[in-house]
């Protein structure tokens, strides 16, 4: 069955335009609510939010659905994308659902939905509810239509289960940490939790106002947290998304740490400890190959997925590794949460920070990345990727690559356009096959 909603991480697109509509959202909460409607006990569903202004119509939209066939409805407010999987588990909920889009614009937003577990549901759950969303669906009779309510402990809940992911000797007294939280879900969490852990807290991308999300800050904007950390004199900056499931960090100096870097830091300092599961750590196929040789030569492995942190938590869970993530700031921790968590992966590198005693500029950068170059053609219509000439130049730049880099070529899932990623070595080889690659493909779709 080919997917009409369900992309790569959930329901996502632009408000009020395709699918992305209340009527969608409940339908969503009609056929999700019906597909775990199993057993007879009284059954529930947390939804959480970030701060978009169509987050108010989705969220009501969702409630409507779920309440209709009969599911009690907790909703929990603006709160993280990791928070609403905690909280799904924690309150024996039957089902979970975080109303974003994540990096996304404030213009579009977003439906994920968690399974009673806290992890985001399977392709074929997602297909099984796509199936009911085409069908009439029953509705509950109306002694038995659910109750919604609003819970206003949500917050505390949250903040106490990240500081629970440190020591109890852990504290944070003596850093200046500069956050930015995107003026998105983790505004006030996670300001409040360094607080809480005796840090000296800047922040910045605080004031959502519906429109804000993103703007300029956030961990795709990195730039407005460089500016202040340099311009405060902190020990370190770090900057989530709209939904806090990712996490970038500065250093001292003002230089961006990606994600990369941060499972450098983690995975070998689990190694150290005899506390790497799995042997290795798990990240996609755009994670740079200076990672890989800086994990090989500690003897740690590096498997690679698909680009989405739910192909790597999927890796994570299948081979029972406890480290994974993106290189675009995704942190997985699995002894911590059931999935992407920036909040705390920054609690695990400024604890790291406390201990060791070094700063940032020095802790933080554990190798120096290969030449990376990654570029997007965008065609019209057919499969480039199918012809001759394209597959030639591929097969030239492998050949050329061989044993010094790494060729990645991917068509997009969201939009008509292939991606073609080189790294290696000799930075004039990498943008001389990425040139070739790309005039290839472009030709291939004139």
């Amino acid at each position: 069955m080919a997917r009409k909603y369900f992309g790569t991480d959930g329901i996502r697109g632009r408000t009020n335009a395709g699918v992305m509509t209340a009527a969608t959202a409940m339908t969503v909460g009609q056929a999700a609510g019906t597909y775990f409607l199993r057993g007879d006990h009284k059954h529930r569903v947390v939804v959480g939010k970030d701060t978009r202004l169509s987050g108010y119509m989705m969220e009501s939209a969702l409630v409507a659905g779920f309440t209709s066939v009969g599911m009690d409805v907790v909703m929990l407010g603006p709160l993280p994308t990791p928070a609403v999987a905690m909280l799904t588990r924690s309150m024996r909920a039957d089902l979970g659902v975080m109303i974003s889009a994540s990096h996304n614009p404030f213009e579009d937003n977003g439906i994920k939905l968690f399974g009673p577990d806290g992890y985001k549901l399977s392709d074929a759950d997602e297909l099984a509810i796509e199936r009911l969303m085409g069908e009439e669906l029953a509705l509950a009779p109306a002694p038995d239509i659910g109750r919604a309510r609003r819970i206003e402990d949500a917050k505390g809940r949250y903040i106490h289960a990240v500081k629970a992911s440190l020591p109890d000797d852990v504290r944070l007294d003596g850093l200046k940490i500069v956050v930015d939280c995107a003026n998105g879900a983790a505004y006030q969490v996670t300001p409040s939790a360094l607080w809480e852990l005796g840090a000296e807290v800047i922040t910045i991308g605080v004031e959502p106002n519906g429109l804000n999300i993103n703007d300029k800050v956030g961990s795709t904007h990195p730039a407005a947290l460089a500016a202040k950390v340099v311009e405060t004199g902190a020990d370190i900056g770090i900057a989530l998304d709209g939904d806090a499931d990712r996490l970038i960090v500065v250093d001292e100096r003002g230089r961006t740490v990606d994600g990369d870097q941060i499972m450098a830091l983690i995975g070998s300092q689990l190694a150290a400890r005899g506390a790497l599961r799995g042997g290795g750590v798990v990240a996609t196929v755009m994670s740079n190959l200076g990672l890989e040789r800086y994990l090989g030569g500690k003897g740690i492995s590096l498997v690679r997925t698909g680009v989405g942190d739910r192909y790597v938590l999927e890796e994570m869970r299948r081979g029972g590794y406890n480290v994974g993530g993106e290189q675009s700031g995704h942190m997985i921790l699995a002894d911590h949460a059931t999935t992407g968590d920036g909040t705390i992966a920054a609690l695990q590198v400024l604890a790291a920070l406390v201990t060791a005693q070094k700063p940032a500029s020095e802790l933080l950068h554990h190798f120096d990345p290969v030449p990376q170059l990654l570029r997007n053609v965008r065609f019209a219509g057919g499969k480039p990727l199918d012809s001759a000439g394209v597959k030639s130049a591929i097969a030239d730049a492998e050949a050329a690559l061989a044993g010094r880099g790494r060729l990645v070529i991917r068509p997009s899932g969201t939009e008509p356009v292939i991606r073609v990623m080189a790294e290696g070595d000799d930075s004039g080889e990498v943008e001389a096959v990425v040139a070739a690659i790309c005039a290839a493909v472009e030709r291939a779709a004139a």
